[in-house]
Formats: structure tokens, sequence, C-alpha cells
């Protein structure tokens, strides 16, 4: 099983489990969800018993097969949810099909399980190429199969805004689209496919994500990442600008210099566009608000933002950064949301205390910010990044740098053992980032993602991944065939999944972390660390 179990044992017999069989008891509609193509069916009393136990935490269980039946006892609805994805994971690759099969086998087995982290990540830019609502539909469901439980989506930069907003029109009407897209590769000539590339998820889609989200207990964190990463925004409203200058829809990658005021309007604007993310999504426990690769020549260059800074006794636009996203996170925190950022706004400084941070650059700035009294989700470049490629080879399709390995992320732990014990306590757990600039379709992003997911999944469910993770990770690979999962062989590419070909990196992803993590210890490192 992936995630493995914190505890599984064998028992005698088994059980014949029906298509349709009657399920019992308390959080009946979580495991009807979580077993969808074995169409259980609600009843009085059922092959299949949950029951609450309130002694377990919200996300934990345990799971009996016997030859009576299946019981399920679990501390919350979350827990049953769980309970059921490994119960489907007892029985054949097959069962993930849609067959006309009656019954399927399920082996007497014990299981007693709970996560070791609360926050079980995977990130989509939707923002460099926009993924319609299926395809995240469908990412949801493979998430939940993998108890991953937070989907961030990446929704504004400078290449696309990809929400509606009724307050705000232009936003959609004129940047969720940009004439052509960059289809080089990272560090050669400029050339393009001159075709048009845009979308956009209407508040209603909004609505229906967060909705079908929550019922496979994944919760959808929106980022709408200001003040850099602004050319779309002010494609649409240049007035929000900090030079009122034009700007179009990025199509090339890399970062703009195009920036946000920081005056109250531009606050008055992000904090009506929280509210129809929020008023759509429903409950929104976290909004990211991004502060990184911002350039702040704009802001220093502006002799009306320079005395807006100095009426409100800032020294420096590092400072003016630092207070515009605390503004941000305090609007948040009105409507009951905490904010996350990534960690160049920690760099910066005065954050809220319960701001989340996101240690991109690496764990060191992560421990800095768990020792300041931050809890932290762990991102690094290295080795959650899956937009870089598995090997240096031309064989992959292509990518930004090389190279990751499902036994990179698989190594990767989370809370690392010389940390102190408050400082690990501040974790919150790991998140995988899937940036899209080179993966234009949701083929593409099957073959980033998976199977490295699986190894992330095993990594924030356990705190590392536990023995015999390769020889499961082959197994569970049968799953992924069965649900269609146009995942990347453990061997290497299909021929088909070659595409545009890599070009290897002259950079050594571990030589990259260096350089940016050293980064982290420049207060004025806003500015961008990846060109």
């Amino acid at each position: 099983m992936i995630p493995r179990p914190v505890l599984s044992s064998h028992l005698s017999g088994s059980y014949e489990l029906t298509i349709g069989a009657t399920v019992s008891g308390d959080f009946v509609d979580a495991v009807r969800l979580a077993l969808p193509r074995l169409d259980p069916r609600p009843g009085d009393t059922g092959e299949i018993d949950v029951r609450r136990d309130p002694e377990l935490g919200a996300e934990a269980y345990r799971l009996t097969v016997g030859s009576r039946g299946v019981e399920i006892v679990a501390g919350g609805r979350a827990g049953a949810f769980y309970a059921a994805q490994t119960l489907h994971q007892l029985l054949p690759a097959a069962s993930y099909r849609h067959t006309e099969r009656a019954s399927w086998p399920v082996p007497g087995v014990r299981v007693e399980d709970a996560p070791r982290f609360p926050w079980r990540g995977l990130h989509l830019d939707v923002a460099r190429h926009f993924f319609p609502k299926r395809e995240v539909l469908r990412l949801i469901d493979l998430m939940a199969l993998h108890k991953l439980n937070r989907l961030h989506l990446h929704l504004v930069d400078d290449q696309g805004w990809r929400v509606e907003s009724r307050a705000y029109p232009l936003l959609h009407e004129v940047s969720s689209h940009r004439p052509r897209t960059a289809v080089h590769p990272h560090g050669e000539p400029v050339a393009y496919d001159e075709v048009p590339h845009g979308g956009y998820y209407t508040l209603d889609d909004l609505a229906e994500i967060g909705a079908y989200a929550r019922a496979r207990c994944v919760t959808v964190v929106p980022e709408i990442d200001v003040p850099g990463h602004a050319s779309a925004i002010l494609a649409a409203y240049p007035a929000l600008g900090a030079t009122g200058e034009p700007y179009e829809v990025l199509d090339r990658w890399g970062i703009s210099p195009a920036i946000l005021s920081p005056l109250p309007p531009t606050v008055e604007f992000l904090t009506t566009v929280f509210d129809e993310v929020i008023g759509a999504l429903g409950e929104t426990p976290y909004v990211h608000i991004g502060g990184d690769e911002v350039v702040l020549d704009h802001w220093a260059a502006s002799p009306e933002i320079t005395a807006y800074r100095e009426s409100l006794g800032l020294a420096t636009v590092n400072e003016l950064q630092a207070w515009f996203l605390r503004r941000l996170a305090d609007a948040l925190a009105e409507r009951g949301t905490r904010a996350v950022v990534w960690d160049e706004a920690f760099v910066s400084g005065g954050l809220r205390q319960d701001t989340v941070v996101m240690p991109w650059r690496g764990m060191g700035v992560g421990r800095r910010a768990a020792a300041a009294g931050h809890d932290v989700v762990a991102t690094p470049v290295f080795p959650l990044y899956f937009d870089y490629a598995e090997t240096s080879s031309p064989d992959e399709p292509q990518a930004i740098a090389d190279a990751i390995t499902v036994a990179d992320v698989a190594a990767f732990v989370p809370a690392p053992e010389e940390w102190t014990d408050e400082e690990r306590a501040r974790v919150l757990g790991a998140q995988a980032q899937l940036w899209t600039e080179r993966v234009p379709d949701a083929r593409t992003a099957d073959y980033k993602l998976w199977p490295r997911a699986c190894a992330l999944a095993e990594v924030a469910w356990s705190g590392t991944a536990q023995d015999g993770f390769d020889r499961r990770l082959a197994e569970h690979l049968g799953r992924l065939d069965a649900l269609g999962v146009e995942y990347r062989p453990l061997a290497g590419p299909h021929p088909w999944q070659r595409r545009r070909p890599h070009r290897a990196s002259p950079v050594p992803v571990t030589e990259l972390m260096a350089r940016i993590e050293a980064l982290t210890h420049d207060p004025e490192s806003t500015r961008p660390s990846v060109s």
C-alpha cells in the first residue's frame, strides 16, 4: 500500500466484498465516495460497518477485515475516507477499473493508521498553462487515493489570470489569455508557437471544485501571487501598477518587473478579489498571497509610493513590501483565513505570526522561519519541484532543469532530525510544486507528477519513506494503469512521451540549491533568484 500504514498485520480468513455492498454506521457518505467503483449502498446493517471513536485523531482510523466483513473505526470523516482508500488498496488493481465483476476477495487484515503531518500537498500552476476544470477534479481524485489533502492552485501570474471576477470583469475578459506562448528550451533563443492560449474558472466552477475537494477531504488553497508577477493583472487594470503604464499578458517565461502599487486602491482591489474567491470556494482556511520574486525598482522610483512609504514610517521598499503583505494577511484574518507566503516574504520580515511560510529556496530558511514561530510547509526546489526532469537525458520531455528522481523524493525528510523539537513541531508537512511553463497539457502533467507524487504521499503521510517502498511502488503502478494515469515508467519514458526533447542543465540542482539558499540570508533578496 502507498502510503504505508503505521501498523498492519495479517489475520486468518478473508472476505468476499460484493459490488454494491451495504455500508452502515457513521460517515457512510465518506466511505461511498472513497469506493466509487465498488458502488457501496447505505443501509441499517452492512458488510462494511463504520463507527466513530472520538479518542482517535480526525484523520486516524482502524480497519479490520475478517470472515464476517469489514469494520472501520475512525476519529472523523477524513479517517473513515482514508480507511476506505486503504480497503480499496487491499483489492487487486483491476478493482480500479469499471468492470462487470460481482465481487472481490479481501484478505484478513488489521490496520491502525494516522498521518505524521496534517499538510500533504500538491501545487498546480494553472496560470502558465490553463488546466480545465475536469482535469482539476481528476487530480483531486488521484490525490484522495494517495491521502494527499492540500491542493494549492496558482491562479495568477504574469502569463495569465484564471478566475472570473464579477467586480473586476476585465480580469477574466482580458487577462485570461495570451496570443502566443514561448516554446524554446531554457537558455536558448526565444521561439513562439503563435497559438493563442487561455481559459479561466467561473466562480461557479470554483464553487464546484471547492465542494468536490471537501467531499474528498482535500482543502483547496488558492494563490493570488502579489505584488510581483503582475503583468496579467496590469494588462486589465494598469492604474493598479506602480507606474500606470500599459502592460500585456506575458507570452514568455521568466520574471517581469511588473509590480502592483502598494497604495490603498490596490489593497481594496485585492480584498474584493479575496472575497470573491473565498465566497465561491466556501470554507477557505488558507489563501496564498505569494510575495516571491518581486522586483521593487518601480516602487523605489515612484515619488508617490516613496511619500506613502515615508508616511508609514518605513525606511526601505523592502519594509514596504513586508507592510503590504501584512496588510493583506490582516484582511484575510478578518475573514477567518490564514495567509501563506513564499520564503522571500519571511526574509523581508514583518509577517503576522500566524502566516504560514513555504521555503522553496531550501530547508535552511524553513528552519529559520520555524525558529521564529511560523508554521512551515516544506517546499524546496530539490526534491519537490516536479517541473524538473527525472534525468538529464534528451529522452525526457522538455523541463526547466534536472534532475529530481523518485528516489530523491522518497529520501526527503520534511522535519529533519537535527532541528530542535520546537522547530520540528512547526512543520505542517510537505508539498510538491508543478510549475507549468513546460507542462502544456494534462498528459504531460501526469508524466511529471506520477510516480514522484506517490513518493511524496508516502513521505508526507509517514514522515519518511518506509521499508519496501520500491517494491510497493512497482505494485502500485498497476493501480495507476487501471485508472489511466500516464505516469513516467520507472525505466524511462515511452517513445510517445518524449515529445520536445529535454536539454541537460549545465548546473546540477544541488548546486542551484546552494546558491539560492545563500540568497535567503539577504533581506533584499526578494529580487528573482532564478531567471
